[in-house]
């Protein structure tokens, strides 16, 4: 008890210590916690002791018995009253907006917001700015009235009266800053406070989110007539301003009225929705969850969640991690990887980013949330999906990204297209992709683990990538098995390059779907016999991802299937012996295959030791993908031929390609099927026969043919 009490304590402190302007950033943040309350009582005490009178008014903000404040934690708590009174019709003074037109009040309070319930993110975001800024002139020492009160925003809704009333404890306005502030329109209060400040040598709080001056103005979306009762920090008389957004407001003067303001929106019918407390809830734990202050809704706190991605990461404990995420996702499971990333240059940004550990389905991806990266501007959601800040192939995502610099448009709901907007999504991904390279040198293991369920997108990410660095520090991520390490032992291609052999400037890779087909396949033959380390790719989009590549840190990735590394090799390879066709029955050999079988040409390989024949053509990776997304179905084989242009190369030293050349002579028509089964084959090995079941009835023939002499 007396633990929670001290916090209690320190945490009230934060709104009266004399801190220089230069501290301010601490004190937007939320309550701080351990070594940062130690290192804000030494910093303030390096500056000057506190004063009797700080003193005075932290005992007078701080309950003198903690147990019993606590025992009354849960009850309702509400300074919504209604007990403003508003002096006689008659005394009341008619306005016209000034800006400009009632035209303009149209388009803002009917056709700038996307969906009705922004109007609370708005009016909410303004009571945080009115208590941002109160607190920020009691720091600087200014004169405040009732100042024994809390900094708090209050919400209460009335079915029954059909209204939405919101009230913070914060700046208020005095008369001519009512009319000024509420009779312009497009005129934001917060961006003057800022400018003022700035003026005056100060810095300015990164906690004000109002940008634009038209926020207010969303509440004449649901109502009908809007009400505000405000009385200023000075002191002084309070007002009251009513206008039912026909272009005219009324102003009086106005009693009963606590420091701060409260707005009265008088609901439409067909807005009825915002009058219930459930619906009010929901729109303020989407949108404002996350303010500064506290939020209560019908005298109930609804943000006591606190935003972790404002806390510096070294104060984030895992089990705080694992928390936030699950409340973020609205899953079960725990985050695999946790990026908790804070810079202020170039670009102010607060990201809290998570790799979920189970991996998403194509259903999950399909909800409107608990998927992606919310984006928040100063603790208040613009975004509950991101789009734009990641690229697609990291939607798998899900997290928090928070900035002040963000472009938004007027109506804060949508990113504009700029410059900066693309530096902040490089710096997002360049950071998610260094974090990823240094969990796979970390842990290779655990690494490996999330290769398996998370590869896909690795793929996709350098597939969809135009730029070619970018593209490499993507590729970085990639695993492979390789034939120079034991089966399940997974490689990347910077640790492929760091064992190159003295000269080599190729990496050669091998789709296959099993390491068992991989090391017996005619592909693999002749660099093996050279002791050439060689990529396993077993997915099938690895075909489309090392085509997409092409290179890597300056190296060439090239196929071993490709025709010109096999030509390359060709001419490397004269290890072969033993019995061979003669050079004329080799070339007559070659001319009748040319004749009978559907390829582009017929000619001899020396690289082969234990198949008869294999197929290449100039991007056999490239024909395999088009074959498996049936953008070759249904295509003749005449036409294929004349598409693919397939080269059939056989081995003049294997038993079956000799024999071949004695049944053309003998036996045509065996020799015309066996001559076919031995291009059907080096096409499976290839991975290009579309279905193997028409060649079904001529191997039956074939074992025929042999049985028939036993």
């Amino acid at each position: 008890m007396l633990m929670l009490a001290a916090r209690s304590v320190v945490s009230r402190v934060q709104s009266v210590l004399p801190l220089p302007v230069g501290s301010y950033r601490q004190l937007s943040n939320p309550p701080l916690v351990g070594s940062q309350h130690r290192g804000l009582g030494r910093r303030c005490g390096e500056r000057q002791e506190l004063s009797r009178s700080i003193l005075t008014n932290i005992v007078r903000r701080t309950s003198s018995n903690p147990e019993s404040e606590l025992e009354k934690e849960d009850e309702k708590h509400s300074i919504i009253d209604n007990k403003e009174i508003v002096k006689p019709d008659g005394e009341f003074s008619g306005h016209s907006f000034q800006a400009e037109t009632k035209s303009i009040l149209d388009i803002v309070a009917k056709s700038l917001y996307s969906d009705k319930d922004i109007f609370i993110r708005e009016v909410v975001s303004n009571a945080n700015d009115a208590l941002e800024k109160l607190r920020y002139l009691e720091v600087r020492g200014e004169e405040i009235v009732e100042n024994h009160k809390p900094l708090e925003i209050h919400i209460a809704v009335d079915p029954e009266a059909k209204t939405f009333t919101i009230q913070d404890t914060g700046l208020g306005m005095n008369r001519e800053e009512l009319i000024a502030n509420l009779g312009t329109i497009a005129r934001s209060g917060s961006r003057e406070f800022i400018s003022e400040i700035e003026k005056g040598g100060g810095s300015k709080s990164d906690a004000i989110i109002g940008q634009f001056g038209v926020g207010f103005y969303a509440t004449f979306m649901c109502g009908e007539r809007v009400e505000v009762y405000t009385a200023s920090y000075r002191g002084g008389t309070a007002s009251y301003w009513t206008s039912e957004g026909t272009g005219t407001y009324r102003v009086a003067e106005a009693s009963n009225v606590g420091r701060g303001t409260k707005v009265v929106v008088h609901l439409r019918d067909e807005c009825l929705g915002f009058a219930k407390e459930s619906a009010v809830r929901e729109v303020v734990a989407r949108y404002s969850g996350f303010v500064g202050f506290p939020l209560y809704v019908n005298g109930t706190r609804v943000n006591e969640t606190q935003p972790l991605w404002s806390l510096p990461p070294s104060e984030v404990s895992s089990q705080q991690h694992e928390s936030f995420y699950r409340f973020l996702s609205g899953s079960h499971d725990s985050p695999r990887y946790s990026l908790h990333y804070h810079t202020d240059a170039p670009i102010n940004l607060r990201c809290l980013l998570y790799i979920p550990d189970r991996t998403p389905t194509p259903f999950d991806f399909s909800r409107d949330e608990g998927i992606g990266v919310a984006l928040y501007s100063r603790r208040v959601l613009i975004q509950s999906r991101a789009d734009k800040l990641l690229p697609k192939w990291l939607r798998f995502v899900r997290g928090v990204i928070d900035s002040e610099d963000i472009p938004l448009n007027l109506s804060r709901e949508l990113l504009q297209d700029s410059v900066l907007l693309r530096r902040i999504k490089d710096v997002i991904v360049g950071k998610l992709i260094r974090f990823l390279s240094v969990e796979l040198k970390r842990d290779a293991v655990r690494y490996e683990t999330f290769y398996r369920d998370y590869g896909m997108y690795i793929r996709e990410g350098v597939v969809s990538t135009v730029d070619q660095p970018h593209k490499e520090e993507i590729a970085k991520l990639l695993q492979f098995e390789s034939s120079g390490l034991k089966e399940f032992e997974t490689t990347s291609l910077e640790a492929y390059c760091g064992r190159m052999r003295p000269g080599q400037r190729t990496i050669y890779y091998l789709s296959a779907p099993s390491r068992q087909l991989a090391e017996s396949s005619p592909y693999y033959e002749s660099l093996r016999r050279k002791d050439v380390e060689v990529l396993f790719a077993y997915d099938p989009y690895d075909d489309l991802t090392m085509l997409q590549l092409r290179e890597f840190n300056k190296y060439n990735v090239r196929s071993v299937e490709n025709e010109a590394q096999l030509d390359e090799l060709d001419n490397q390879d004269t290890s072969n012996e033993g019995e061979r066709l003669s050079g004329e029955t080799e070339k007559e050999l070659l001319g009748w295959l040319g004749t009978v079988l559907p390829v582009h040409r017929v000619r001899v390989t020396n690289r082969l030791d234990t198949h008869p024949a294999l197929v290449t053509m100039a991007e056999l990776g490239a024909a395999r993908h088009f074959l498996r997304t049936n953008q070759m179905r249904g295509v003749a084989d005449e036409d294929r031929v004349k598409m693919l242009q397939p080269t059939l190369e056989v081995n003049p030293r294997h038993p079956l390609v000799i024999k071949l050349s004695e049944l053309k002579e003998s036996e045509p028509d065996v020799a015309k099927m066996l001559a076919e089964q031995i291009l059907d084959n080096a096409y499976i090995s290839a991975g290009m026969m579309e279905d193997p079941r028409g060649m079904i009835q001529r191997l039956n023939q074939l074992l025929v043919k042999g049985f028939q002499k036993h």
